[in-house]
């Protein structure tokens, strides 16, 4: 062993003896099951461990590719859709009526909460799928009701049955053609849950545990939960397909970027989430650590509330994003680790478009819009800036800051909004913002993934669509790409919404940023998912 590692090992020894005598037993099961494992310094608690419920990428890592599986699966390297629990499926001529093959075999967790009696079948697919699209289903309406994935892409109104032929076989019909419909199946929301552990649960009188004591086939089981601190989970050692990760799995919920990245360092964590721009170099700079870095598919954004005065006037709209200087807001908070973005797609999207208009940097003709909208000098708004990191925006906080002084110059003082995560999430769906600064990372390699949940009108109920805009022209658009198949014909109605997006303003695209991760060199396996949540099944320690 090199001397920095017995150095990092002596250092981590030192900090967990003070950990014990501060935290007693609590803090002694983590030190073992460290030891047994991998830990991944995580940026905040999960909305509840169904991602069936919730967008957050929080949600997602805690939840998606640990505890579950989906029909279908996205190969990572080249983004082509793979078997997942279906083994294999056909597509009739006319796209309305996909048949998958379900595998045999599959087992689901065996916990201290609950024994399955059967593997996974047919059954749990339909209960999977029906839960969030059938308003009578007995699960619809428990922990909320609200499935704000499903719900933005309007896909109720889009499967017209899914049917059991055998038990393992499944039928799913349309209404119409789809051509993102199987991406949607292996994005990170579609997961399959445990029908005979819904009904258990149902019978008991207890439903809403199958979201907070969650059952999967996924590589690893729940084990337990304590918000803002840690998850704990164990490997499944019936899992289908053969893995070689760790037994024990540890989420250690470390909010601020600098102390995830000093764990990394003292060997108290193996990899981090969201490293800062500030950290980056730090970590580039030392042998035992190595960032992970790759483009991603995301757009960091500047979403006006349309719903309200006077950010219901495209005129009003426009002058404010004519008013920001986004080169220097690119430069001050990514710290040249984004593009400048200027449509929601990013160059890595096979919808780019490369001359897409630019909004640019014009002060005078910002006020000049403003004067001719009504708008009087000294007009007060807010931004809303979130509390958390994210790869599409670093520093919410730092860039709203920033704008403050550029909307200063055409006479528009700026108040900025923030709360903890959770609250901000609750009172944006609610629409009490002016504006917000926020992002959306990719779920699938298909545009449609950008376009529809962040700016359709079905997408404003869930509230994915942040500027609460409606364009029935734009919908039409992002409708028609659907029933094509061919990427270049698809191609031609996206650039068209573009040019509706340039002229309506619902919000301004700011960035599209490389994502990172931070891992120790002893930790192998471990990769950038760009469709979604980071998964441990094949991560192991040398």
């Amino acid at each position: 062993m090199n001397p920095n590692a017995q150095l990092r090992i002596i250092k981590s020894a030192i900090l967990l003896s003070f950990s014990l005598i501060l935290m007693l037993g609590c803090s002694k099961q983590k030190t073992q099951i460290t030891q047994a494992g991998i830990t991944f310094c995580s940026e905040g608690s999960p909305a509840s461990f169904n991602p069936q419920l919730d967008t957050s990428s929080t949600t997602a890592d805690a939840s998606s590719h640990q505890i579950y599986d989906r029909l279908l699966e996205f190969n990572t390297d080249n983004g082509e859709i793979e078997p997942g629990l279906a083994s294999s499926w056909l597509v009739s001529n006319d796209g309305l009526t996909y048949t998958f093959q379900l595998r045999k075999g599959v087992e689901f967790h065996d916990t201290p909460y609950f024994t399955p009696t059967r593997n996974f079948n047919a059954d749990d697919v339909v209960f999977s799928i029906d839960r969030w699209r059938v308003a009578s289903h007995p699960y619809h309406e428990v922990s909320g009701g609200s499935y704000p994935y499903f719900q933005s892409l309007g896909l109720k109104n889009t499967i017209k049955d899914v049917t059991r032929i055998n038990g393992y076989r499944v039928e799913i019909s349309l209404y119409k053609p789809d051509s993102s419909f199987l991406a949607n199946l292996a994005t990170d929301f579609s997961v399959i849950l445990s029908a005979e552990y819904g009904m258990n649960l149902l019978a008991e009188g207890s439903p809403s545990n199958i979201d907070v004591l969650p059952i999967g086939t996924g590589p690893y089981k729940f084990v337990s939960y304590r918000k803002d601190q840690f998850i704990r989970y164990q490997r499944h050692s019936d899992y289908f397909l053969d893995t070689i990760g760790p037994e024990h799995l540890v989420f250690d919920i470390t909010p601020k970027s600098s102390l995830r990245v000093a764990k990394l360092i003292t060997g108290e964590c193996d990899a981090v989430a969201f490293p800062s721009q500030n950290d980056l170099e730090i970590i580039r700079n030392r042998d035992d650590l190595t960032l992970l870095e790759r483009p991603g598919l995301n757009v960091g954004f500047w979403a006006f509330n349309t719903s309200k005065p006077p950010f219901d006037n495209p005129k009003v709209r426009r002058a404010l994003a004519l008013a920001i200087d986004n080169t220097s807001l690119l430069e001050a908070v990514y710290l040249g680790q984004a593009t400048r973005a200027k449509s929601l797609v990013p160059s890595a999207s096979w919808a780019y478009q490369p001359n897409m208009q630019d909004t640019g940097y014009n002060p005078v003709t910002a006020r000049k819009l403003l004067d001719e909208a009504g708008i009087p000098d000294n007009f007060t708004m807010n931004i809303w800036a979130m509390p958390v990191q994210r790869a599409y925006n670093p520093n919410a906080m730092k860039m709203a800051q920033l704008m403050s002084t550029y909307l200063a110059d055409v006479g528009v003082t700026v108040n900025i909004v923030s709360y903890d995560w959770a609250r901000f999430r609750e009172n944006l769906t609610a629409g009490m913002h002016d504006s917000v600064l926020i992002g959306w990372s990719a779920d699938n390699g298909d545009p449609d993934n950008f376009y529809r949940p962040l700016l359709t009108c079905a997408a404003i109920p869930s509230g994915t669509n942040r500027a609460q805009w409606c364009n029935p022209e734009y919908d039409a658009l992002i409708e028609s790409a659907l029933k094509i198949e061919d990427s270049d014909e698809r191609r031609i109605f996206y650039h068209r919404a573009n040019q509706i997006i340039f002229r309506e303003t619902p919000l301004v695209p700011i960035a599209h940023a490389y994502q990172y991760q931070a891992v120790n060199n002893q930790i192998e396996g471990l990769t950038i998912n760009p469709f979604g949540g980071i998964r441990f099944d094949d991560v192991v320690r040398k």
